[in-house]
């Protein structure tokens, strides 16, 4: 069940996605897909330009959440279940998944729906349903509840 902190800290988390993606487009002219900003700061032909700004969005992404972890470690904990190393694969996989289909779920889920694009609001009910698959398989079928 729901409590009211909960929905204002889904609130405010919603509203800061929401003006860093607006902020990006404003800046940059360019939708804030992770997977691509990623891709494309990895590229052997990356230019200057083009990788300073990749840098700079990657770097703030994990500063931002060793801040949060800082001033909020309640909010930002893995529970002792959590296997570090299926996580840490399981997002490698969703990355280079996302990067070989040409798409990413922040591209498509954020700047997609917001966008009101009809290809995005597939692609992001396919990677939901997926993903919930994907979780009662991981925890109910092949490791019972230890993932």
């Amino acid at each position: 069940m729901f409590v009211a902190a909960d929905i204002a800290r889904a609130a405010v988390g919603g509203s800061l996605v929401g003006l860093s993606t607006a902020g990006m487009l404003y800046t940059h002219g360019r939708l804030s897909g992770i997977t691509g900003i990623v891709g494309g700061a990895m590229h052997p032909k990356a230019q200057s330009e083009s990788w300073s700004w990749r840098a700079a969005f990657i770097a703030g992404l994990l500063v931002s959440g060793l801040i949060a972890r800082v001033v909020r470690p309640d909010l930002v904990t893995l529970h002792n279940t959590t296997n570090v190393v299926v996580l840490a694969v399981a997002g490698l996989l969703a990355g280079f998944g996302a990067r070989i289909s040409g798409g990413c779920t922040s591209g498509h889920g954020i700047c997609g729906i917001g966008s009101f694009s009809l290809r995005s609001m597939a692609a992001t009910g396919t990677f939901m349903v997926l993903g919930a698959v994907v979780v009662y398989t991981m925890r109910h079928v092949l490791f019972g509840g230890g993932v």
